[in-house]
């Protein structure tokens, strides 16, 4: 059994004697605050941080993180509370302690919420000590170590969080033996029968390749010894879940995926990394396309290697990784290099710049928690974000920027800045212009091009695919929703108001204050707001406010005084919507209804679906079209026909002749000599359509024509 005397012996190999102390110390704390306490295999649960502790000092941690291992889940599981061990262990110790503990004090109403929310906190623990993250991530490792005591479901849900979660944020932190372990023991918990067959038929399949594997090795080891470049040539493994996911994805069969040899050649500096990738080269021929140089330009994570493929004897493939024993260590300790090489007391630029780029994800997920609505909206953001696939693009001035595959225009303007995507318009790549929806490609420069006054599109979330852009996206077109919300209640209150003779300036400035207090809101534009979106009627929010400014009942409305009619142009935004039904035009008459949390909804004045609210009249809303109105709007027609040959060519022919655009068409054959066309056509207005009516009449083979939405 492992003990606390074996952990000390390993740390003094990279730790002071102090530091070892203090960690004892830490260890008996919390074994003394755990006492009784037992795991669901009935041993003792100091084992448990014990063992986190250990996973930490493989990956040789500093002294407080091994500190908050010890003492992680006291917070959560004991009396002893943040402040105590604050005074024992020091505030750092303690801040992380309090990262790493759920919300225990808490009722969620599911553990979805649960989850998300325990996650937020530690986000933001994350962004004060990037430690947090470690120290969890060792305590996530050890629990799938150990699920073997638990009931299948939580296994399984365990497993399903540590997949989708942990094991994608130590890929990006590039802390790549945790990831391999976490992923298989998450394959084992999900899928036992097809992790134990895929295991043994690894096993098997080693045994009967372990000749041509050494041959290969040799051949290699030989090729660089030959030119005394120094390097080690060792095999790599494919661990269970590439292996399943490989032929799940790709549709391979085993032993196609096990057909490719795989090595990783160890070498002492970069300039040895370029000439030994010569020497494989003239040893076996390139397979063309698969050259990748992460040295040049290293992955988010920090990640370095030299990546290709060759045609070995008989044309079998052979992966050659080739890199550092600096790069060897950060493959497999991501960020937490940075105190692996602090703990020689060396300071080292690959894992510092592995350390800085942690901390700007940190602080991207931060703006994206900011962004979003709720922590489940949160957590599915950072599930999108954590893509393994990326493409590198550089900015005019030559920065490179990552982005995920499939990665649009729009997804590179959020990633530069969450303003420069709000604003952008159009964009150059390549110095050629691009539309905004354009998938981007790995070598591309961009140059997006912005307008003081442009904004999201709402259309933009469905082409888009990381998550700091979908959130910001959300997060803008709420707040442009909410402040078209106010301008429209604005206006639909002073119109209310117009009918008493006066207005929201000239009201007395303790009118408003006594209404909003009487409705328990706290500022006047979340009255306008609610005006706007529907859910307070303007004309009864009016008569309140006379009420209570003349200190008593108001007059009522004047007989057959209709309220002023609300101009409309379009250009409103998103609180106002133009009814699909009956399609309205400027130049239909047309009124308005108020739908709760939508605005108005314009329908033309006949609609029969205005019909519903001939009991509720309060919700409708007399409109007018303003004189300044410039753009399209969408209308139906259906077109009784002659079947005959050319037909959809000459209806387009004439429509576009008539400055009309055709967004929808659509042909029924009634029989052999009749058919019916649907369409939906761009048009300006009421009197744009009757010119293109009339041009339709004239077509000899038209013998009727609607416009839907009566």
């Amino acid at each position: 059994m492992f003990t606390i005397d074996d952990l000390a012996d390993r740390l003094g190999g990279y730790l002071p004697a102090d530091e070892i102390r203090q960690v004892k110390r830490a260890f008996y704390y919390a074994e003394q605050a755990h006492d009784g306490q037992r795991r669901r295999s009935g041993e003792p649960y100091v084992t448990h941080p014990l063992a986190v502790a250990n996973i930490l000092a493989n990956m040789h941690m500093d002294h407080q993180s091994l500190m908050a291992a010890m003492l992680h889940d006291v917070i959560e599981d004991t009396g002893v509370s943040k402040t105590a061990l604050g005074r024992q262990f020091g505030k750092p110790v303690a801040e992380l302690v309090d990262g790493v503990s759920k919300l225990t004090q808490i009722a969620f109403e599911d553990k979805a919420v649960a989850q998300a929310e325990n996650f937020q906190k530690m986000v933001l623990a994350m962004s004060r000590d990037i430690r947090v993250i470690i120290v969890k991530l060792a305590d996530r490792l050890h629990n799938m170590r150990t699920l073997g005591a638990l009931r299948p479901e939580k296994k399984r849900r365990i497993a399903r969080e540590t997949l989708e979660i942990y094991a994608r944020i130590a890929g990006r932190l590039g802390i790549n033996t945790i990831r391999v372990e976490l992923e298989d023991l998450s394959f084992q918990a999900l899928y036992p029968m097809r992790a134990e067959r895929i295991k043994r038929a690894v096993s098997s399949a080693r045994g009967h390749r372990r000749t041509a594997i050494r041959q290969v090795q040799n051949a290699l080891q030989k090729s660089l010894d030959d030119e005394g470049l120094p390097g080690t040539v060792v095999g790599r493994q494919k661990h269970l879940l590439s292996i399943y996911k490989k032929m799940r994805d790709q549709r391979k069969s085993f032993a196609e995926i096990m057909d490719v040899f795989g090595f990783r050649i160890i070498t002492e500096d970069v300039d040895s990394c370029y000439r030994i990738l010569g020497v494989v080269h003239n040893l076996y021929k390139p397979v063309p396309g698969r050259f990748k140089d992460y040295i040049a330009i290293p992955k988010a994570n920090g990640y370095q290697s030299l990546h290709t493929t060759l045609f070995g004897r008989g044309g079998m493939p052979i992966e050659v990784q080739i890199r550092t024993r600096e790069m060897e260590a950060m493959a497999n300790n991501g960020i937490a290099a940075h105190w692996l090489y602090k703990a020689g007391q060396t300071e080292h630029p690959i894992a510092e710049g592995s350390h800085a780029r942690a901390r700007a994800w940190v602080k991207g997920l931060l703006e994206m928690q900011r962004h979003a609505g709720d922590s489940l909206e949160f957590i599915e953001h950072v599930k999108n974000d954590l893509f393994p696939d990326d493409i590198y693009v550089f900015t005019p001035k030559g920065d490179i920027m990552e982005l995920p595959q499939g990665a649009t225009v729009i997804d590179f303007a959020y990633s530069v800045h969450t303003d420069i995507g709000n604003s952008c318009i159009a964009c150059r790549i390549d110095r050629h212009l691009a539309p905004l929806s354009t998938r981007l490609e790995s070598g591309q420069t961009l140059e997006i091009i912005t307008a003081p006054g442009a904004r999201p599109n709402l259309a933009w979330l469905n082409v888009v695919v990381t998550a700091k852009a979908r959130s910001a996206i959300r997060h803008a077109l709420k707040h442009q929703r909410q402040t078209e919300a106010v301008q429209l209640g604005r206006r639909l209150l002073n119109k209310a108001l117009a009918v008493f003779e006066t207005s929201l300036e000239e009201l007395p400035s303790g009118t408003l204050d006594r209404l909003l207090e009487e409705y328990a809101l706290k500022q006047e534009d979340a009255l306008l707001e609610s005006i706007g979106l529907g859910t307070r009627v303007a004309h009864v929010v009016a008569r309140r406010l006379v009420d209570l400014q003349q200190g008593e009942p108001s007059r009522p409305l004047p007989d057959g005084e209709p309220p002023a009619p609300v101009l409309i142009s379009g250009a409103e935004g998103m609180v106002i919507k133009f009814a699909r039904c009956c399609h309205p035009l400027p130049g239909d008459p047309v009124v308005g209804h108020l739908s709760v949390g939508k605005g108005i909804v314009v329908h033309r004045a006949e609609c029969r679906n205005l019909g519903e609210f001939k009991n509720a009249p309060d919700k409708l809303i007399a409109l007018e079209w303003s004189d300044d109105i410039d753009q399209d709007f969408p209308v139906a027609l259906r077109l009784e026909m002659e079947s005959r040959r050319g037909l959809v060519a000459e209806l387009a022919g004439l429509i576009t002749d008539a400055g009309a655009n055709i967004e929808r068409i659509g042909i029924e054959e009634r029989d052999a000599r009749l058919s019916i066309v649907n369409l939906t056509l761009a048009v300006r207005n009421r009197v744009h359509l009757a010119r293109i009516i009339k041009r339709l009449r004239n077509l000899s083979p038209v013998s009727r024509i609607t416009r839907l939405g009566n």
